[in-house]
């Protein structure tokens, strides 16, 4: 949000309080802690500290390499909940433990000069708090000043200066902006002081050539800079400014993350309102923030994934190929077996069917009964599909009762659902006739709710497609007494997580999985998300990659999207068949549209009929078989992957940026991407079936062709490839396991399993990857180069399986 008027003025009806003298210091080493009082104007005598304002800025470390900042104005106004962070439980659970262990900030440290521990006496003395790897640095002078540092270096790798921490007030029609409008948004006229009469901000310096990553699900360019983002959660489709998945966090090319620790309604200005600066504000008296050091993105990445929470490992058959057949369908019994056994037919691998809405009635959303003009014996049906067809079974819902529905009423009677200010039940028509939204907040809610779910988990249903959670209303009263601006954003994370731990309890560990279109902060450890509701085209598939890119460089270690697009009614098979081969190379892969089937014959009829032919392996039901099956027997470098994200928070899906972070050229890009460590993806965006993209430095081996390109300091490439082609390149130093034949996602991966070798020709190059299986077998694989030139491969169980040098 921006509150200045150009370089020196601000804004008609805002007045500002900056930070101008940093005029108490302290470091106390009891408390590992920095103390701060910050005046808002400069004291040259006691006079001067009649009438004004000051801020009180605590620095503290939760986790090695971490260090928060709060900064208050008043200390007795209302302060918006933080998220839960995986630290804070983890000390709670080790302190419950043994009282008397080693504290795990063993490794933070206070330095004070000027006048030792405690309070500095004179200008000019400086404190510092050293938390590993970051140190946090402060002088006592004017003006406002603190700066962040590589405790090795001595590096100063971001600062806040002259004005970098303020507070504002707002007139009622103070000239500020608010972008979250929507439908239950709280100013309606877009005007700032609607939310709140009063602002607290804070600014980091932008280095020369400095980029910035992240925010959660965003569609515009993977470079933030120049951008407003509002972290307010909206359902907007992929063409805008609004997103699904706003998470208050971002990385720098400097080596940095920040996290607010806010769950409400967050507005950064990445260098668009001073273009040095990145500034970020909240409603209200106080601000909290993470400053988290890599210095790479991956390190950024694993300590606030640890502090903030990893994602869940989820079951080995989730990462085959999903069906939805459409938004609309009605699912009956004959329809369903249409879509499977084409597949089947068309040896096309199915892993999992998914019912969308309509398996319940329409005006009943959601009221977990299955529609008895279509479905009979469900029970019965899913476990044929079970057991002849194979399938895993998903289910769609929403936090939404219909007042049609068979749940309404009890939920209205019991208090289940969120109420008006007077009392009665909050309802609009929007989406669902009448319908009221569950209140997750009051725990006997929650637990209703949860046994709706496991009522369909008992009738063979194996995960739940959590729809919405992104419209939540603003004039309400929570069961807890939440601040309504608070619950907007972290409603989604009450209720993924009941649903993710419903299916926990029934399956165990390891076994749930989600389908989750919104989240916040934490969302991750309720995998998996998926892109939302993107257009058919090749803008929507490149919206859709963009946003993929920003949320796995969020925290975020799984993603998926609608294959083909969800919205658009043309049969356009050029887009289709460019968005199989993106799709299918990624961590989870559904085919599903809105008022369209997904299916690939469908597109080959269209074809047909326009008198359009294309060679077997180029119709779009031959393309679909191809990367299904590719990624198939991709499943024993996958799963390792998964791996990471679970242990490690690093996704399966990487930005070059986060893979290759001093290539000045690759961290910009945001039209190609990762997959884990090894192989690099272009996806094709245009009819032409021409791409252009980057290889950084290296010796890389395209996986279909062969072809091998060296160079010392990256290449690009202008290629033209068929549909049934994507670049898709092996990077050096790299074992591949494959297993060619594969025809579901979990299975043996040690068993039958090639291995594709990429090793530097240099003498002693030594390579090694693991395979692990679900069921916990694991074994390592090493290739190293002999004298001579030849490989010596070698397995930690005395296996010896095929392998091939590329």
């Amino acid at each position: 949000m921006k509150f200045s008027n150009g370089y020196w003025l601000t804004r008609p009806g805002v007045t500002p309080l900056y930070a101008r003298e940093v005029y108490e210091l302290a470091a106390h080493a009891d408390t590992e802690s920095l103390n701060v009082l910050a005046t808002g104007a400069l004291i040259h005598d006691r006079a001067n500290t009649l009438n004004l304002g000051t801020f009180d800025v605590d620095i503290t470390s939760p986790i090695e390499g971490v260090l928060r900042v709060t900064a208050r104005h008043f200390d007795g106004s209302h302060v918006t909940p933080g998220f839960d962070l995986a630290a804070d439980i983890a000390e709670e659970a080790l302190v419950a433990q043994d009282p008397h262990a080693p504290s795990h900030r063993d490794y933070v440290t206070t330095h004070a000069e000027g006048s030792g521990d405690g309070e500095t006496g004179e200008k000019g003395a400086t404190v510092e708090l050293v938390s590993g790897a970051i140190t946090a640095r402060m002088t006592k002078t004017a003006p406002w000043n603190l700066e962040f540092l590589d405790s090795d270096t001595g590096k100063v790798f971001t600062s806040s200066g002259n004005k970098g921490l303020a507070y504002y007030q707002l007139s009622d029609n103070a000239a500020v902006a608010s972008n979250p409008v929507g439908q239950f948004g709280a100013s309606p006229d877009g005007r700032a002081s609607r939310e709140s009469h009063t602002y607290t901000s804070f600014q980091f310096a932008l280095g020369v050539g400095e980029k910035i990553f992240g925010f959660g699900e965003q569609f515009g360019t993977y470079v933030k800079n120049g951008q407003t983002i509002d972290i307010w959660n909206e359902d907007g489709g992929t063409a805008s400014e609004q997103a699904y998945k706003n998470v208050p966090f971002y990385m720098s090319t400097a080596g940095y993350g920040v996290l607010v620790n806010n769950r409400g309604h967050v507005s950064f200005e990445v260098g668009s309102e001073s273009t040095d600066l990145l500034q970020f504000s909240v409603p209200g008296e106080v601000l909290d923030f993470y400053v988290i050091y890599g210095p790479s993105p991956k390190d950024v990445l694993r300590r606030y994934t640890k502090l903030i929470g990893r994602p869940a490992m989820v079951p080995a058959w989730s990462f085959g190929l999903w069906l939805t057949t459409s938004f609309t369908t009605k699912y009956d019994e004959k329809t369903i077996n249409s879509f499977v056994d084409g597949m089947a037919q068309r040896d096309i691998p199915l892993s999992a069917f998914h019912y969308d809405c309509y398996w319940m009635r329409e005006f009943h959303w959601t009221d977990f009964v299955w529609d008895e003009r279509y479905f009979g014996d469900i029970e019965s049906t899913l476990k044929r599909l079970h057991e002849d067809k194979g399938l895993h079974i998903c289910a769609w819902i929403n936090p939404y009762i219909g007042q049609r529905g068979a749940l309404f009423k009890e939920a209205r009677d019991k208090g289940y659902l969120v109420k008006k200010p007077n009392g009665d039940v909050w309802q609009t028509d929007l989406w669902q006739a009448g319908m009221g939204l569950v209140d997750f907040t009051n725990p006997a809610a929650t637990e209703w709710f949860k046994e709706q779910v496991r009522g369909l988990l008992r009738q063979g249903v194996d995960a739940i497609k959590t729809d919405f959670g992104e419209r939540i209303p603003l004039d309400v009263v929570w069961y807890d007494g939440s601040d309504p601006a608070s619950m907007h954003n972290w409603y989604t994370q009450l209720y993924n997580q009941a649903v993710f731990e419903t299916i926990e309890e029934v399956y165990g560990k390891g076994k749930a999985v989600l389908y989750a279109r919104s989240a916040t902060a934490g969302g991750q450890k309720f995998p998996v998300h998926w892109g939302g509701d993107c257009e058919s085209t090749f803008n929507g598939m490149a919206q859709t990659l963009r946003a993929g890119l920003s949320l796995t460089s969020s925290g975020f270690g799984y993603w998926s999207h609608d294959i083909g697009g969800f919205e658009g009614q043309s049969l356009d098979s050029a887009v289709y068949k460019r968005w199989l081969a993106f799709g299918l190379l990624g961590s989870h892969s559904r085919l599903h549209g809105s008022t369209m089937y997904r299916v690939p014959w469908l597109f080959d009829e269209a074809d047909e009929k326009n008198g359009v032919t294309f060679p077997e392996n180029e119709t779009a039901v031959g393309v679909a078989r191809k990367f299904t099956k590719l990624k198939l027997s991709l499943m024993p470098y996958l799963y390792e992957v998964a791996l990471q994200a679970h242990r490690d928070g690093i996704p399966v899906m990487r930005s070059m940026f986060l893979e290759f972070s001093d290539d000045l050229t690759a961290r910009t890009l945001d039209t190609q991407y990762m997959l884990g460590p090894s192989l690099l993806v272009a996806p094709v965006f245009n009819y032409e079936g021409t791409v252009d993209y980057y290889l950084p430095a290296g010796l890389w081996t395209n996986f279909f062709t062969g072809e091998a390109v060296s160079s010392a300091h990256g290449v690009w490439r202008h290629d033209t490839v068929g549909f049934d082609e994507i670049p898709l390149w092996i990077r050096e130093n790299t074992i591949l396991p494959i297993c060619a034949g594969a025809n579901k996602p979990d299975y043996d991966y040690t068993s039958d399993v090639k291995l594709l070798i990429s090793l530097s020709a240099e003498p002693g190059s030594i390579v090694s990857t693991v395979i692990e299986t679900e069921d916990g077998k694991r074994v390592e694989y090493k290739a190293a180069r002999r004298v001579g030139g030849s490989l010596e491969v070698t397995t930690s169980d005395g296996s010896e399986p095929e392998w091939e040098e590329i």
